[in-house]
């Protein structure tokens, strides 16, 4: 099912007979740090963390693969580890636009074909495009290649403006940094908020970025350092049970409501409104996952009133209900860690 950028897919779960196989497919020269975007979500094991994925990595033609720091890495499997795949991430690709061979987009297409979830980060979504799994789809990639990737492929909608998009079976990440936030997406898709939330603590990251933000902010000055919303943010997130309206949100900035949507758009890219919202809907994920409390009172404590309108919200966000989603992720035994 196809999801836009600005939408939370419905969560599917992993089967909790084996691990979720994870195979990142590289080329050359390989940039680390999108790989290590990848890497660092699934392919590392944390105390006190249950331990969901197995991480591979595999190439053309096993081997050294040059990276673009000069340093090769040693990478042991070729393109029959993808036919063991659940997910294939596709780290960047360099030079973006350049060719890829045909062995390669054979595999690709086999293993979205068998029900392979593939995710590009950066410009790994030129491979995607080049393979024709984007065909018909909206896709980002680095701002500075978005451009590049519209008029290579016409078939695709190039969304410029966000840091990933979703369609469930296929996904794309805007620059390096937004594959961390496409893979902490997937794993909340996966294992639910409260369990990403963690994986995110212990990288020292923020839990949760919209897939509809701005890939970067286009000001023409950078923002005064009291202006940062970071203070305002923190506030906000510790009083969701209570009305807060926008203008409080404003009056508490000290500034007028105008000028906090300008600050919102600028360093968020989205709404006072809007990040609000979606901060009762992902504590409201989390009660779901790790309490047995009555739906009436988690909307109670997260700030959206009734029963009635927290089925409504998470409906419209989430595609699902409250009681739909806890059963799929409430409770399950080692999703949290322990």
């Amino acid at each position: 099912m196809s999801v836009a950028a600005t939408e939370t897919p419905v969560p599917v779960p992993v089967l909790a007979t084996r691990r979720h196989r994870v195979v990142a497919l590289l080329g050359a020269p390989q940039s680390p740090f999108e790989l290590a975007c990848a890497a660092e979500v699934f392919g590392t094991e944390r105390p006190g963390l249950a331990a969901h994925y197995d991480f591979r990595l595999c190439t053309r033609t096993p081997g050294p693969v040059p990276t673009t720091l000069g340093v090769p890495l040693l990478v042991e499997d070729g393109l029959t580890a993808l036919e063991e795949a659940d997910t294939v991430v596709i780290p960047g690709w360099q030079p973006p636009g350049s060719p890829v061979p045909a062995d390669v987009l054979a595999a690709l297409r086999a293993a979205h074909a068998r029900g392979t979830r593939i995710v590009s980060i950066c410009t790994g979504a030129f491979v995607l495009a080049r393979a024709g799994l984007l065909d018909g789809r909206s896709a980002t990639t680095h701002w500075g290649r978005t451009a590049q990737l519209a008029a290579e492929y016409p078939a695709l909608r190039v969304d410029r403006d966000v840091l990933y998009v979703d369609h469930g079976d296929v996904a794309t990440s805007a620059g390096s940094g937004a594959g961390i936030d496409l893979c902490l997406h997937l794993l909340r898709r996966d294992h639910g908020a409260a369990y990403a939330a963690q994986v995110a603590r212990h990288m020292v990251l923020p839990p949760h970025r919209e897939g509809s933000q701005l890939q970067y902010a286009a000001a023409p000055e950078p923002a005064r350092v009291d202006e940062s919303l970071a203070p305002l943010l923190e506030w906000a997130e510790r009083r969701l049970g209570e009305r807060l309206a926008v203008d409080e949100l404003a009056a508490r900035a000290g500034v007028s409501g105008r000028t906090l949507a300008r600050r919102f758009a600028e360093q968020l890219g989205t709404s006072p409104g809007q990040w609000l919202l979606a901060r009762r809907i992902d504590a409201a994920r989390a009660l779901l996952e790790r309490t047995d409390l009555p739906v009436e009172a988690i909307a109670d404590r997260v700030g959206l009133a009734s029963a009635v309108n927290l089925r409504r919200r998470f409906r419209t966000a989430l595609g699902t209900t409250p009681g739909a989603y806890r059963r799929t992720f409430g409770n399950r035994p080692g999703a949290h860690g322990g």
